[in-house]
């Protein structure tokens, strides 16, 4: 079980009792937010996207949007998501639950600028129902985060 590999990863760390699991979804934004009782934008969505035969994890704020300039760019290569099939085999979670967590070998990590407006954010730890409260600082440690990125853009107020 995919919160299993999350679990045992904070636990770890020591961080075990931080790692938060809900009666109910947190498999979107929405969800995660209202589960939390935070606002969406501080829930840290995990994208991910193809490369060659393997995959990188973006993680960026709840209302920003990949933009696919950016995405080019930064990475040299299209934003094309794997399916949700693909996800599970290349990252170790599943849709709804994926996180840099307790994640395959070989799957590189980036952060998104987006994240850095907040002193907490919600990541899930591996299951469509989980979040754990981690700073940036710390969702970069914890991660292992190759960069900080600038991938996203951010709905116009």
């Amino acid at each position: 079980m995919s919160i299993e590999k999350g679990r045992a990863y904070f636990r770890a760390l020591g961080l075990e009792e931080r790692v938060m699991e809900f009666d109910v979804s947190s498999a979107t934004v929405e969800l995660a937010a209202k589960a939390v009782g935070v606002e969406p934008a501080m829930i840290a969505k995990t994208l991910s996207f193809k490369k060659g035969d393997g995959c990188i994890l973006v993680l960026a704020a709840g209302d920003a949007r990949i933009d696919n300039r950016k995405f080019k760019y930064t990475f040299h290569m299209k934003a094309k998501m794997p399916t949700a099939e693909e996800v599970l085999e290349l990252v170790g979670h599943p849709v709804g639950g994926v996180c840099p967590f307790g994640i395959n070998d070989g799957v590189e990590v980036y952060l998104d600028e987006s994240l850095r407006r907040f002193e907490t954010v919600y990541p899930a730890v591996g299951s469509a129902n989980s979040a754990i409260p981690l700073s940036c600082d710390e969702l970069f440690e914890y991660s292992k985060a190759l960069a900080w990125v600038d991938v996203c853009k951010l709905p116009e107020a």
